[in-house]
């Protein structure tokens, strides 16, 4: 199997090569738009998100690149001009911001940032900067003790197979996109929602961690080239990828299953060299026999 893209809560971008990080690919989720009381927007409330494009210079990914005075995080949306929000760090703190069970603080990128963000959500908004400096956010330590990550919704990689994809596609009326469930590693060359049973894998000379099947929540179902939600795939997704039918012996929990989420294990014992491609090759080390024994 191979690697053939990753997808970096506004509008997936498609990055390569890139670094790895112990919280993700470098950039990935570090910003968070708030509201007036911190608490994250996500597009679950605020699905015109899924607008907001993202760019970065080519040479923000490659390893060791620090950024300049004129290095900028390029934000664009309908009806909006050009934000540039420049990525040295801010100096500004913005205490009480919360993303779901996590709560701290963050680096705020200022007036500008904010105006553009509640002009174009029409609700008072800040873009803020997660601050590695002072805070730390671990993920789920039932699952993956030790490990943390920034401002994804839990674990910083979650990895999906084309082959999944194509499966799915294949029983919707009108096929979607990977954008719609956002990962950030997309393999191929395996069979349909074989990545269910990994436990463990390596890309390049890095090694990872299956810690968890990624239970999705309506996000998929938001178109995200119009912002609009819809039933599917999420309805689709009801009748094959339920705990019911991946997990018949488990406490049944009324969730779907489409993804792993991972961790990476090489940045818990110090390896150096983070950086991959598209067209790496992924190896399966170990993994269960069936999802009734993955972890969800």
């Amino acid at each position: 199997m191979k690697i053939v893209g990753w997808i970096v809560k506004c509008r997936a971008c498609l990055i390569f090569p890139t670094c790895f990080g112990c919280t993700g690919f470098r950039w990935d989720r570090q910003w968070l738009v708030v509201n007036s009381k911190g608490r994250a927007y996500t597009q679950r409330v605020e699905p015109k998100l899924a607008l907001v494009e993202v760019e970065l210079p080519n040479e923000a990914f490659f390893e060791g690149w620090e950024p300049t005075k004129s290095s900028y995080l390029v934000l664009k949306a309908p009806g909006m001009d050009v934000l540039k929000v420049s990525l040295s760090a801010p100096r500004e703190i913005a205490d009480g911001v919360s993303m779901w069970e996590w709560s701290g603080s963050a680096l705020d990128e200022g007036n500008a940032a904010s105006k553009w963000f509640s002009d174009y959500i029409g609700k008072p908004s800040r873009l803020v900067r997660f601050n590695t400096v002072s805070e730390t956010r671990p993920v789920e330590p039932e699952y993956a003790p030790g490990y943390k990550t920034m401002f994804s919704d839990m674990y910083p990689y979650m990895l999906i197979s084309q082959g999944s994809m194509d499966a799915l596609n294949q029983l919707l009326m009108e096929p979607i996109p990977i954008n719609r469930f956002r990962p950030n590693i997309l393999v191929d060359g395996c069979e349909p929602f074989s990545e269910d049973l990994w436990t463990e894998i390596k890309i390049d000379k890095l090694t990872f961690l299956g810690v968890k099947l990624c239970s999705r929540c309506k996000v998929p179902t938001i178109n995200q080239d119009t912002g609009i939600a819809g039933p599917e795939p999420n309805n689709t997704l009801k009748k094959i990828r339920s705990d019911t039918v991946l997990r018949p012996t488990r406490k049944q929990q009324g969730k779907v299953y489409f993804g792993q989420n991972l961790v990476c294990k090489s940045f818990l014992t110090g390896q150096k060299g983070n950086v991959v491609t598209v067209g790496d090759l992924v190896y399966v080390l170990n993994k269960v026999s069936s999802t009734d024994e993955a972890a969800a």
